[in-house]
């Protein structure tokens, strides 16, 4: 699954958020074709050219953590996931293995993330000029980035309830894009309103 023995590349999904803007269910349950929205996340890492898949838990960490037995991840708890995306971040990223040379780092709430979007930014990764690695659409930055081990460090010193997005124009010199013709990479699930629109299409494949 890894890119090869020697340039191992890791999935950091981020599922520890409260889910408040949903109302009642914490939204990483919400089913999406008959699969929590979690799962889908964690099918899109799995299937892809990873060598580990971890997941950050938090809010409703228990409960996560329930859905996702029997899939082949790492867990790690983020017990200040009330602080923000940013811890969720840090926890992940001090999980790693050591010999991680890059992570592409997922948003649990966005579901039409598929396998093959992952392989396509970690197609783009040079590990002998590593770069951040960005998907795009209609000219908008999404996710999944993929992040080079040369950058962890700034990573770590990111703050408050956000995550990567807030360095990349500052190491722009050192970013790759890669267009996608879906929104996928843009679109994720925050209140019932993107939840139904959601439901409403229909089901993909990973």
């Amino acid at each position: 699954m890894n890119l090869d023995q020697g340039h191992r590349i890791a999935a950091l999904v981020l599922a520890a958020g409260a889910s408040t803007r949903m109302g009642g269910q914490h939204k990483l349950l919400r089913l999406i074709d008959g699969v929590p929205m979690v799962r889908h996340a964690v099918a899109a890492a799995l299937g892809a050219r990873c060598a580990q898949v971890l997941v950050v838990t938090g809010g409703a960490a228990a409960a996560i953590e329930a859905a996702l037995v029997g899939e082949p991840v790492s867990i790690v708890r983020n017990t200040e996931y009330a602080n923000g995306l940013s811890t969720s971040l840090h926890c992940g990223l001090t999980a790693l293995p050591p010999d991680t040379a890059a992570v592409v780092i997922l948003l649990a709430d966005m579901p039409r993330v598929r396998s093959a979007h992952i392989d396509r930014i970690i197609a783009a990764f040079n590990p002998a000029h590593p770069a951040i690695i960005v998907p795009t659409h209609g000219g908008r930055r999404g996710h999944p980035v993929l992040w080079p081990r040369c950058h962890f460090a700034a990573l770590q010193r990111v703050v408050g309830d956000t995550g990567g997005r807030t360095l990349l124009d500052a190491l722009r010199g050192d970013l790759i894009t890669v267009a996608f013709d879906t929104d996928a990479v843009l679109t994720d699930i925050d209140t019932p309103d993107d939840l139904a629109e959601l439901s409403s299409q229909r089901k993909q494949v990973y």
